[in-house]
């Protein structure tokens, strides 16, 4: 089957010397693996591979055999160009580090346009803002949502978030958060994008990150803490 769809690079592998498995999420049907032959062996290898880069978003023609096995590109070329996102540390970090945990989170060959046109805006809005501080913590809990998993927020009065169950609470649980996490994880549930980047000072940010990355372990099966993880508390500290 012959398929024309947007789609964003979650991971790319290098296979042997010059091929790359790449694996994306697409509009129209989610989450796909491509084989890329000769990527680093053309005259355009570096114009090729620039394709791949962590959460690059493409528009694409592919043929989908849809049997499980290694998809093949037709065409390709950039959806959105972004200005800053490679080229800034901060940004293109935070681009790795999302690429990494979505890569873990999202599992199933299903469409899913809902979250494919959040993430879509999400980076849009990244590439063209500079106070990003908080961008990270925001998307990750607002991919929740689209998951399955986004807590559930009619009790937030309550002193205690439990992990498990995704709900505020009045006692205290194996699985809940301590008073001050709580706290903190209703402030960022409160925040937007546009909201002040500077909510939250490092050591809070920290704290959050780690709620968020124990929440995704709580709610996905086999989910593995990002590699990336390190490199993000060593820019942002």
């Amino acid at each position: 089957m012959q398929v024309k769809t947007k789609a964003i690079v979650l991971s790319s592998l290098k296979f042997q010397e010059k091929s790359l498995i790449v694996k994306c999420f697409t509009l129209s049907h989610g989450l796909k693996s491509y084989f890329v032959r000769d990527a680093f062996s053309s005259r355009k290898a570096n114009q090729k591979i620039a394709y791949f880069q962590p959460l690059t978003i493409l528009e694409i023609e592919a043929v989908h055999k849809n049997k499980g096995t290694l998809e093949n590109f037709k065409e390709i070329k950039i959806a959105s160009a972004f200005h800053s996102i490679h080229s800034d540390i901060y940004k293109s970090t935070i681009v790795m580090f999302i690429s990494e945990m979505l890569h873990h989170s999202i599992h199933e060959e299903e469409t899913n346009e809902a979250l494919f046109n959040f993430l879509e805006a999400a980076l849009n809005w990244l590439d063209n803002h500079d106070e990003i501080a908080n961008f990270h913590l925001i998307l990750l809990l607002e991919t929740t949502k689209y998951l399955g998993f986004y807590p559930d927020t009619s009790d937030m009065d309550m002193p205690f978030f439990e992990m498990n169950e995704g709900v505020f609470t009045p006692f205290h649980a194996i699985s809940s958060l301590t008073e001050h996490e709580s706290n903190l994880f209703k402030k960022l549930i409160d925040l937007k994008f546009d909201n002040n980047q500077k909510t939250f000072h490092v050591l809070e940010r920290q704290i959050v990150l780690r709620i968020l990355i124990d929440y995704y372990s709580f709610h996905l099966d086999g989910f593995k803490k990002p590699k990336s993880l390190d490199v993000l508390k060593e820019v942002f500290s």
